[in-house]
């Protein structure tokens, strides 16, 4: 059988896309505990190797791995679970649909290939169960806590003293506090529920409203003393990205919305924010505060 030069580019390309999603599915496969999970990503991996077989035999040839691409997925799975990077390598996955298309009709197996990409992997997908996820409504307790009523407070602090240092001291103060708090009330609300691991969703609860209040902090604790209008403009940026990433991760890895949830998160964290600013405003001017 005659291949094309664009053809031959295009079968290589595949095999190596074929071949990267095998060794990740493997590598992911390693690190599951859960067995019906591990079993199934597994089952993904043999079909991408065999999908990287068939085309092995149009070019002859032996294509080698991206290992940075490998890298990426191996830091996701680690950090962020290996539904998130499972379902991501899907989203980078889904733009080869293309290159499918242009062989369906020449390649008798590019049609089933792209049929089993399509269907029989969301099927396995849709069947992950990753233990994490459960506590979804915890860390999005946590979070949006967080950025409610900490910027609000960090917001209100900032204009009240003009002074990062004392932002940072206050806010590090109502932060841990409120992070235990955090933790305590939804430990007590989930055991009440009859929930079958209260500490550990409320170690989401408040793993989460921590990492909030160190990254909301840090821009007090890097600038200046003075240079209190940088710092806030700062943690108006890291509020926005906590904000988009977190809605990101849910949306990726629970095949949801992104944009209405980003937009309502972001809506009430600013809302409070400027009612909290004007407050902080007011306090200093009534008060007679001069820092």
């Amino acid at each position: 059988m005659h291949i094309s030069e664009e053809q031959m580019q295009t079968l290589l390309r595949l095999q190596k896309d074929e071949l990267n999603g095998h060794l990740a599915y493997q590598e992911l496969a390693k690190r599951i505990k859960d067995p019906e999970d591990k079993q199934l990503v597994q089952q993904i991996a043999a079909d991408e190797k065999h999908h990287h077989d068939i085309w092995q035999l149009y070019t002859q040839q032996t294509v080698t791995a991206n290992r940075l691409l490998l890298f990426l997925y191996k830091f996701l799975g680690i950090f962020f679970g290996y539904t998130f990077a499972i379902k991501q390598m899907e989203k980078t996955e889904a733009l080869a649909v293309s290159d499918y298309y242009k062989l369906i009709g020449t390649y008798p197996e590019a049609d089933e290939i792209l049929r089993d990409e399509q269907a029989h992997e969301k099927e396995l997908l849709a069947m992950l169960d990753e233990e994490r996820l459960h506590y979804v409504g915890s860390m999005i307790l946590g979070l949006n806590d967080a950025l409610v009523e900490l910027t609000g407070t960090i917001a209100g602090l900032t204009f009240a003293m003009a002074n990062n240092r004392l932002v940072a001291l206050s806010a590090i103060i109502t932060g841990i506090a409120a992070t235990l708090s955090m933790g305590a009330s939804n430990y007590l609300a989930e055991k009440a529920d009859g929930s079958k691991n209260p500490l550990k969703s409320s170690f989401y609860t408040g793993g989460t409203y921590l990492l909030a209040v160190i990254l909301l902090v840090l821009p007090y604790l890097l600038f200046p003393v003075h240079l209190y209008i940088p710092a806030f403009i700062t943690m108006l940026l890291i509020v926005v990205a906590l904000i988009a990433f977190f809605n990101y991760y849910i949306a990726v890895a629970k095949d949801e919305p992104f944009m209405k949830p980003f937009g309502q998160m972001a809506a009430i964290s600013f809302s409070v924010m400027i009612i909290s600013f004007l407050i902080g405003l007011l306090a200093k001017r009534l008060l007679g505060i001069e820092i």
